[in-house]
């Protein structure tokens, strides 16, 4: 079979595409790049100032971690094994933990790159692997295409392993616990003093996934927050649904944050990459709010200055909270390794994507569920205000955004290109009763109207799945986009 990175790793089903011998096959590819030709897609001058200054001997070190899915940590240790016998070092997690914990280990142990065994938010029929490299975000498609390349080549051979005993014998590989220096980092980023000040409750919902280690722990040893937790024991089915923080998965969560008067709810997705926020009441907040909302609490109340960067379908709600601020905002495709560039650069002081994904300057430019759960409690605290109160006075600052998502199940290889070609041959020139203004087709299709709203349709790069994207200034208008988009699916243009 061909095996293809999309917009976060390669994900396929457990025992038909994604099994121990194509885990071996990747994992030769990827020792293979960081052996032979270490600075594909990467800059080559500061990969080997990197080299000659984290490691001195030069045998590549490697961090394996793995999330609560089936077989995860079997096959990362497949994976620590093909390193062994390819003359790699490996740091393997004593746990399963978040894939942003993972990139901070990248960072943290001075590695060459990363391999997170998870399929992510996906069905617990899937499993995945994602290669990071020493940067401590995904990687980019040159080296993904690389990677490919490699794989390709390698066609039906077998790839050879290291038994675990010679690997422990000979030091190829040392097993790790990577929370204490995860936990650091997030403590470096915040005021704890005044979280710890305000004593917040809050609920806590890591879906069954490998946050379950790593969300509770710290609000309750770092910053003293009183929490009640649901679904921390491991379930590979993630409870019959995907391990995706959304309204509807939280409606638990929702009514324990109602009941017990909480302060908030928070939730990270099956790898702790993706948030997902509840208010006081249990008020559901967008990923788009929260990324508009860590924009103004970093700027408003931490004094951080810094552009913005968003993917493509994500609300325009935080380039008008970072314009308020005398920053701007630059777009990206579909995404958070296009994301994550920009945050490596330095210049941005926060970048974020509508499906949940978060990060800021100085951390990993990997999104991070975990560190948004953080600074929507921090925001809390200093704010001394429910979210809905601070989004109400930022819509009165900036301008109201509705947005809206919507997932359609398609069979990707004959009705989403045959939506997408006819597309191309002929863009629809009008939508909702008013002329498109300008077609973005960065990734997918955005048609953006005089008026400020726009319609998105993109397929999507990890589901077999259509998605309708949509934004306006009003609820009504929002509804007219939507059933546009509806119209364009069912061919109407």
């Amino acid at each position: 079979m061909t095996i293809r990175f999309g917009t976060s790793g390669w994900r396929g089903v457990v025992s038909d595409e994604f099994t121990f011998s194509n885990v071996r096959k990747v994992a030769h590819a990827v020792s293979a790049s960081v052996k032979e030709s270490p600075e594909v897609g990467y800059n080559s001058d500061e990969y080997r100032q990197f080299l000659a200054g984290a490691a001195p001997s030069r045998v590549p070190t490697v961090v394996v971690g793995y999330d609560t899915r089936f077989l995860s940590e079997e096959f990362a240790h497949e994976v620590a094994a093909v390193f062994a016998s390819d003359g790699i070092r490996t740091l393997f997690s004593k746990t399963d933990l978040p894939t942003p914990a993972a990139a901070w280990a990248v960072l943290a142990n001075k590695a060459v790159g990363g391999v997170m065994i998870t399929a992510s938010h996906n069905p617990g029929q899937y499993n995945g692997l994602k290669w990071m490299p020493y940067w401590g975000g995904a990687a980019s498609p040159a080296v993904t295409d690389d990677l490919e390349r490699r794989i390709e080549l390698l066609g039906d051979h077998s790839v050879k392993t290291m038994s675990d005993e010679r690997s422990l014998k000979e030091s190829w590989s040392e097993t790790l616990d990577f929370r204490k220096s995860y936990f650091d980092q997030l403590e470096s980023l915040l005021d704890v003093k005044s979280i710890r000040k305000a004593k917040l409750r809050v609920g806590v919902d890591v879906m069954h996934g490998s946050a379950r280690l790593y969300l509770r722990s710290f609000l309750e040893e770092r910053l003293g927050v009183e929490v009640a937790s649901i679904n921390e024991d491991r379930d590979v089915l993630f409870g019959g649904r995907s391990p995706e923080p959304t309204p509807e998965s939280l409606a638990a969560m929702a009514e324990i944050v109602k009941k017990r008067k909480l302060s908030l709810g928070l939730s990270c997705d099956g790898d702790g990459d993706r948030f997902g926020v509840l208010d006081a009441g249990g008020v559901w907040i967008s990923a788009n709010d929260v990324i508009a909302l860590a924009y103004e609490h970093l700027a408003e109340h931490r004094g951080l200055k810094g552009k913005a960067a968003r993917s493509v379908m994500t609300s325009h709600f935080v380039d008008a909270v970072a314009k308020a601020h005398g920053s701007e905002t630059r777009e990206t495709p579909v995404g958070f390794k296009y994301l994550g560039e920009l945050l490596r650069s330095g210049a941005f002081l926060l970048a974020g994507e509508e499906s949940g994904g978060l990060s800021i300057r100085g951390h990993v430019p990997e999104k991070d569920g975990v560190l948004a759960c953080v600074l929507m409690l921090e925001l809390a605290a200093l704010g001394r205000k429910p979210l809905v109160a601070v989004r109400e006075r930022l819509h009165k600052k900036v301008g109201a955004f509705h947005n809206a998502r919507l997932n359609y199940t398609m069979d990707r290889l004959r009705q989403i290109i045959e939506l997408e070609e006819r597309l191309k041959a002929k863009p629809p020139l009008e939508l909702a009763g008013a002329s498109v203004w300008r077609i973005d087709q960065t990734d997918g299709f955005k048609f953006i109207l005089r008026d400020g709203s726009w319609l998105g349709l993109r397929g999507s790069g990890t589901e077999p799945v259509f998605r309708v994207y949509a934004e306006a200034h009003t609820a009504q208008r929002l509804r007219e986009m939507v059933d546009a988009g509806k119209k364009l699916l069912q061919g109407k243009f």
